[in-house]
């Protein structure tokens, strides 16, 4: 085996796809990691990062899984650039030191863990060069997937954490004390929050062309044109080997609980429709940082192609001639019609109100 060294920056463009829990991550991580010009560790880098005490809250020296810029000394540094160098394989499991053969050629590497979603300005320490693949779900579906590993008990980080009682499950958001004695759905909506605010904030502050944007509902209604989009703004090739596996139905990603399901979510419909009003500010500002990025709706669940497609008979359903670009949409999204239906059926402008 060849010994790993590091000396210098190591990596060339990482690609991090950062996203909020149980958004579908696992499953665009494993669809990627098919091409041959990628590396990856093969899995979530909990340890990696959480093997250093001042990395974990369980130790208690930091009160979340939010790491900035400041979090990252020398030493950590130095410490988590050679975890991940001794651990990436490639589409076919060999390992960089086993293949490179004496090449400088630095190693493209994927990197998925939904708790990176609070850590980007430390990862920009790490990886000052890397582009940042932002993934989200239609919201209902995301909660209830969310409240599913809560009730599982399979997703347990943390056994024991200052002033909470018991267990949590999945990220660690700052400030997740205040959530002590609030219902289940209560701690999800937070949870689901603070990552997408997090990522939103976080990315604002990079060059435009260092992250894009792609939607669940994307992925699974068209995974050829959604990776070819992808390995075109990781400037990858789209081999024959990520295609070949594309031009097939996906299989399940390691981590799915249960098959999906048009309209599982309805099954915690209450506890969702209760903290969704709370929820849909930052639901629009979603849908207007990802819209410029050719990325699909966020609210509507569903394949794309099927939502395009039906946006005339939504409007047909008793819309008025004029409908005013910020009234909600009538397809029940809750979202403006401007970033909803309007935005998706380009030839009904005749419709749309004075209002900016």
């Amino acid at each position: 085996m060849n010994q790993i060294s590091i000396s210098g920056y190591p990596f060339d463009r990482p690609v991090i796809i950062v996203s909020a829990p149980r958004s579908g991550s696992t499953l665009l991580f494993e669809t990627m990691t098919r091409a041959k010009s990628l590396w990856s560790i093969g899995d979530e880098s909990h340890m990696i990062f959480e093997h250093i005490e001042k990395l974990n809250p369980s130790f208690g020296i930091c009160a979340s899984n939010r790491l900035v810029a400041a979090d990252a000394d020398s030493t950590t540094v130095d410490r988590i650039r050679y975890a991940f160098m001794t651990r990436l394989r490639d589409s076919e499991g060999r390992s960089y030191s086993d293949t490179r053969n004496g090449s400088d050629k630095k190693p493209r590497f994927l990197e998925k863990t939904p708790k990176n979603s609070l850590r980007i300005p430390f990862l920009e320490e790490l990886f000052p060069d890397a582009l940042y693949i932002y993934l989200y779900r239609d919201p209902r579906e995301n909660l209830s997937s969310i409240i599913e590993a809560w009730r599982s008990s399979d997703f347990v980080t943390y056994s024991a954490l200052p002033d909470w009682p018991g267990q949590w499950s999945l990220m660690l958001p700052p400030g997740y004390q205040q959530m002590k004695g609030k219902s289940l759905e209560d701690v999800v909506a937070f949870q689901w929050q603070s990552a997408n605010q997090f990522i939103l904030n976080d990315l604002s502050e990079l060059p435009g062309d260092r992250w894009t944007a792609v939607s669940y509902a994307e992925l699974v209604a068209d995974a050829p044109a959604v990776m070819e989009r992808l390995c075109l703004f990781a400037d990858i090739p789209f081999d024959q080997s990520l295609q070949a596996h594309c031009e097939k139905a996906l299989p399940l990603s390691r981590y799915t609980k249960t098959a999906p399901l048009t309209g599982k979510w309805r099954m915690n419909e209450t506890m969702i429709e209760r903290v969704m009003h709370s929820l849909r500010p930052l639901i629009e500002r979603i849908e207007a940082a990802v819209a410029p990025r050719g990325a699909g709706p966020v609210l509507l669940s569903g394949p794309v192609s099927k939502l395009r497609s039906s946006a005339s008979d939504v409007l047909a359903q008793g819309a008025p001639k004029r409908l005013a670009r910020n009234e909600r949409c009538l397809c029940g999204s809750g979202l403006r019609f401007k970033h909803c239906h309007g935005k998706l059926q380009a030839t009904h402008t005749d419709m749309y109100g004075a209002e900016g």
